[in-house]
């Protein structure tokens, strides 16, 4: 493993670099499109049915279609990190929104707040506390989607020097991988949950 690519560390960084990306795409856009269908019965009426059945196909199948559209660069795994994590945030998200007790609304609608601040100060900050609740899950599974994208195709990552260290028969090489995986993983999810409390109390206070 002496080229840069196949270098464990190396490796690692790149995958979870990737990881991240995923993460917070399929975060951010999984949390607006929620609260935004959770808000609007109209807007629900006429989407969740076609994402209920979107969703209902195995995300890791679509992977080697990802991998014909954006080519086996870091863009096919940031997307099929993505479109794993997106829908576990929409569905959490979308209950958040509709969750949230019309009295809070109307009471602050009575002490003059505008739409802009309601959604601030009381719908945002209700829908994150479900969101939050699945986002170690969302993190494992955008690491997952990372990892299975560079199984089936990569030019660089840690899934590269598992998948050659396998058709080399070469256990030691997959444990090694593996582990350094587990290790930069664990890193990356406190990291992930550290930067989510500190999301959640700017909302709730800023």
């Amino acid at each position: 493993m002496v080229r840069n690519e196949n270098n464990l560390w190396i490796a690692t960084a790149i995958t979870l670099k990737n990881t991240f990306f995923g993460f917070v795409t399929g975060v951010s856009s999984g949390f607006v499109a929620g609260l935004i269908l959770g808000r609007s019965d109209r807007l629900s009426a006429i989407f969740q049915p076609f994402i209920t059945a979107v969703n209902s196909i195995p995300r890791i199948g679509l992977a080697p279609i990802i991998l014909l559209a954006f080519g086996i660069g870091d863009t096919s795994k940031i997307v099929t990190s993505w479109i794993v994590v997106v829908f576990l945030v929409f569905f959490n998200a979308f209950e958040g929104a509709r969750s949230i007790d019309e009295g809070f609304i109307n009471v602050a609608r009575l002490l003059g707040a505008s739409e802009w601040q309601i959604t601030r100060t009381v719908v945002i900050p209700s829908t994150m506390a479900w969101v939050f609740a699945s986002r170690s899950p969302a993190i494992s599974f955008a690491l997952i989607g990372v990892i299975v994208g560079e199984f089936i195709g990569a030019e660089r990552g840690i899934g590269r020097p598992i998948i050659e260290s396998e058709a080399r028969a070469e256990a030691s090489g997959m444990m090694v991988a593996v582990i350094v995986l587990m290790l930069g993983g664990a890193l990356g999810h406190d990291l992930a949950l550290a930067g989510a409390s500190i999301a959640l109390a700017a909302a709730q206070y800023g």
